[in-house]
């Protein structure tokens, strides 16, 4: 797991996941982007890589999340997966409920754990490593009522802090909440989220989404966890409409 010291461009002693073929699809999503860079060299892990892949499994009903994480050459680097039951939704809904997430490497062992409470405005997410220890909170500012209407500067906007420190935002880019843009405390851009097309297929009959996550520099912990964080479980407990559901598309 990284540490404080850990950064997105090398880990001391980490192993590489071993060069194999890479799943064809991230590797066409990534082209498409523009995000293929053969110059640009990872660790081999979720928190060494600069560009991460974030297919969902799709489902025609879907319970719990699931979702697999590629680096940018398609090959499998973790994944994650929604644990837990919370009776939560018969007061506020089922999307609306408490969540509580694993991301795990790629050997399936869990990493970070995510929990967000019940929801009735604003979300808050507790993001722990594996061992329990606090890393930080993703808390929503913004809740994005209206922004279709108003513009830009209400669309939804979530805070990343540790010890009660702002560390960056995470800021949707339009109404419909479906790119994200990360600053740091400065206002400068640091990282994307970006919504990439899933297929007809999926995209119409089922609840897949797929994300690419490009990190523009060296990120050091714990705001490197934080944004690893958000960048894999945005669907699922950042994504919200103005009426604090999930958009169906």
């Amino acid at each position: 797991m990284a540490t404080a010291q850990t950064t997105a461009s090398t880990v001391p002693g980490a192993e590489p996941t071993p060069a194999a073929p890479g799943n064809k699809k991230v590797q066409r999503q990534l082209r498409k982007l523009g995000l293929t860079d053969p110059t640009r060299v990872g660790g081999g892990t979720l928190f060494t890589e600069r560009v991460l892949v974030v297919n969902q499994k799709a489902k025609l009903f879907e319970k719990k999340a699931e979702y697999t994480v590629f680096d940018q050459h398609g090959r499998r680097v973790g994944g994650v997966r929604e644990f837990g039951a919370s009776m939560s939704w018969i007061a506020v809904g089922r999307d609306n409920a408490t969540k509580r997430l694993q991301i795990v490497d790629a050997d399936g062992r869990p990493v970070v754990t995510l929990t967000r409470p019940a929801v009735v405005l604003k979300s808050k997410v507790t993001v722990t490593r594996d061992d329990g220890t606090l890393v930080g909170h993703i808390v929503q500012e913004s809740l994005g009522v209206m922004a279709s209407v108003l513009g830009g500067r209400f669309n939804v906007r979530f805070r990343m802090e540790a010890d009660g420190t702002p560390l960056g935002t995470i800021d949707a880019e339009d109404w419909r909440a479906w790119d994200f843009s990360i600053l740091d405390t400065s206002g400068s851009e640091i990282a994307r989220i970006t919504k990439t097309w899933a297929g007809i297929g999926k995209e119409n009959f089922t609840k897949a989404d797929n994300y690419v996550l490009e990190m523009h520099r060296t990120l050091e912990d714990p705001l490197l966890t934080l944004v690893v964080s958000a960048a894999l479980v945005v669907d699922t407990v950042l994504k919200q409409d103005s009426d604090g559901n999930r958009r169906n598309r």
